[in-house]
């Protein structure tokens, strides 16, 4: 039988929230970074741990017949929730170029700090690596490559909004730097916001995941759990579909 999970050599659990005979899709925790398994200045790259389970035929892969595992899009490290992963190197070409092509849609909620004067609105700023601080991305509309978000705030508090982001482009920090370039950035963002030590966690999480797929032409929609992420900021289960 299949584990419904992965472990890895951590000891630490990653839920399966889809698979099917091309992917698997997985709740990614936080803290993993997603890079090439070949980068090893870390002990928290998710592609190497994965990788290192399938070379060493742990039973999650073993009882898979997996001999290969990649992932197809990435999520900051601190961000938690749905992350894609091919099955072989076909796939991986093939969902990325969905990925390219815009016919993924991708969403999330993100807790901000203060209260949006608009129910909805997009932010179409361009981004580029701000080359006065490394790994920082910034607004740049004369050079900065074209990135679209939409953001629909669904609950708030007296001081926090909780808003659902569905980004367009697939730009590195995309969300987190339009949210802060609104005016409300993301909570606990260190980067890009006030960052707030005593959560001490990023509060943006991958919800949701659709796109039909490539080979069967099916429609797929994938689904993470919010209640925890919810519960943490003091809001209520969303009821909306992604």
């Amino acid at each position: 039988m299949k584990p419904h999970a992965i472990e890895l050599a951590t000891g630490e659990t990653i839920p399966i929230l889809y698979e099917d005979r091309s992917v698997l899709a997985i709740d990614k925790p936080r803290g993993w970074m997603l890079a090439p398994d070949s980068w090893r200045e870390t002990g928290r790259n998710l592609q190497a741990a994965l990788a290192d389970g399938v070379a060493a035929r742990e039973f999650w892969a073993r009882s898979r017949n997996l001999r290969f595992i990649r992932f197809v899009h990435r999520l900051d490290a601190e961000t938690t929730g749905v992350v894609l992963l091919a099955k072989s190197p076909g796939v991986v070409r093939a969902l990325s170029r969905l990925f390219e092509g815009r016919e993924m849609e991708k969403v999330y909620l993100a807790v901000v700090r203060g209260l949006p004067r608009l129910k909805r609105w997009t932010c179409r700023a361009k981004l580029s690596a701000d080359p006065d601080a490394r790994g920082r991305i910034r607004v740049d509309e004369r050079y900065g490559k074209e990135a679209e978000t939409g953001f629909e705030v669904l609950q708030t508090t007296s001081n926090l909004a909780l808003v659902r982001a569905v980004p367009l482009t697939g730009r590195t920090h995309q969300i987190r730097v339009h949210l802060a370039e609104s005016g409300h950035p993301v909570v606990g963002d260190e980067l890009y916001g006030q960052g707030d030590r005593a959560r001490d966690r990023l509060g943006l999480r991958a919800i949701g995941l659709a796109y039909k797929e490539p080979f069967t032409r099916r429609q797929v929609r994938i689904r993470a759990p919010e209640e925890e992420f919810l519960s943490r900021y003091g809001f209520e289960r969303v009821r909306k579909a992604p």
